[in-house]
């Protein structure tokens, strides 16, 4: 008898290989290192991408890849612990603008600050001194 099929099967019950993966690295002091992602509900999974621009739309231009077959990736996956495979993922976060980020930082860079701000902390420094002056003096 063949197995049963059933159309809401969430995973199917054979592993079909993906071939040659686009797997996304960071250098390290070793060398090349995977780089391993979470899952919406926490868990750790490895991540490769069937071609090198669904790679690149996903994680941008600058990120490092190695190609790894299938099996080369669980095997390197599996003495960390992360048995879960997740290919061409979706992100569905918005890539982070950096000259946003950069403008923001800058805008709440204490260089910012009005010199008023530096004075109004000297002077509750000094009444802090102070105080505790008098409790030592009594």
């Amino acid at each position: 008898m063949s197995p049963v099929e059933y159309s809401e099967d969430p995973e199917p019950s054979e592993r079909f290989p993906a071939g040659l993966l686009f797997v996304p690295v960071r250098s390290g002091p070793a060398g090349c290192t995977a780089r391993f992602f979470r899952t919406p509900l926490g868990g750790r999974t490895a991540v490769g991408f069937t071609s090198a621009a669904k790679l690149t739309a996903t994680l941008g231009t600058d990120q490092a890849c190695i190609r790894l077959c299938e099996p080369a990736l669980r095997a390197l996956a599996a003495p960390l612990g992360v048995t879960a495979l997740t290919i061409d993922p979706q992100f569905p976060a918005p890539s982070a603008d950096r000259t946003a980020a950069t403008a923001r930082e800058r805008e709440n860079s204490w260089r910012r600050w009005h010199p008023q701000h530096a004075g109004a902390l000297r002077v509750t420094g000094a009444a802090a001194v102070l105080a505790c002056l008098n409790l030592l003096i009594g």
